[in-house]
């Protein structure tokens, strides 16, 4: 009996991570066909076949053709390293500074890694409110964990009137994909001037 009820922790663990591993392989195999063939031609059928699972699965994953495009946001988070990015927080804990260079890194990583995703999203979500969803889901997480974060630093860390929504907007505004766009495609910098740039910008523009 005390094995049986010491082992259950552990298998929820695995059912919980098996889970997480079904999740991911269908966001990427939705991500690759998205790429691919577009918002029209991706069926879920064809995801669920290129990720090795059920149509059934995926529904019960993602609800709908429409929930499934939240799972391109999933993969591009994975593919940006999120896990590596809330270690960078968590051990960057009481200095804005070095939290605000972890959400820099981060983006740097999306737009490096997951660019093209997001650019066919931005494009496709005139049309499609699917994906008009998920660009919104998108963004919505980011300034939610910004938000959660910047509301543990002190107010002198802030400059004089940067209230906690301005530091957000700035925030959003300068560390935008079409910036990094335009810096790399057209201005010739490399990914590092552009992460330091922004990391010394913002500096100079939120913290005290």
């Amino acid at each position: 009996m005390t094995a049986e009820v010491s082992g259950r922790p552990y298998r929820s663990a695995l059912r919980e991570e098996q889970a997480e591993q079904t999740r991911m392989r269908i966001a990427r195999a939705a991500r690759d066909r998205f790429v691919e063939r577009g918002w029209a031609g991706t069926s879920v059928r064809s995801v669920a076949v290129a990720a090795g699972v059920s149509e059934a699965t995926v529904y019960a994953v993602y609800g709908s053709k429409a929930g499934l495009a939240s799972s391109l946001v999933d993969s591009a988070d994975a593919d940006a390293d999120a896990g590596r990015a809330v270690a960078d927080l968590d051990a960057a804990e009481g200095d804005p500074h070095g939290q605000l260079a972890a959400f820099v890194r981060f983006e740097r990583r999306l737009f490096e890694n997951a660019g093209e995703l997001i650019r066919v999203i931005a494009e496709g979500r005139r049309n499609e409110p699917a994906l008009q969803a998920a660009y919104a889901e998108g963004r919505g997480r980011g300034d939610r964990v910004r938000r959660e974060v910047f509301q543990t630093w002190p107010p002198e860390a802030f400059r004089p009137g940067i209230t906690l929504d301005r530091a957000l907007d700035i925030f959003a505004i300068t560390v935008a994909i079409e910036t990094y766009d335009f810096a790399t495609r057209e201005r010739g910098w490399t990914p590092d001037a552009v992460e330091n740039w922004w990391i010394e910008l913002l500096s100079q523009a939120l913290l005290n």
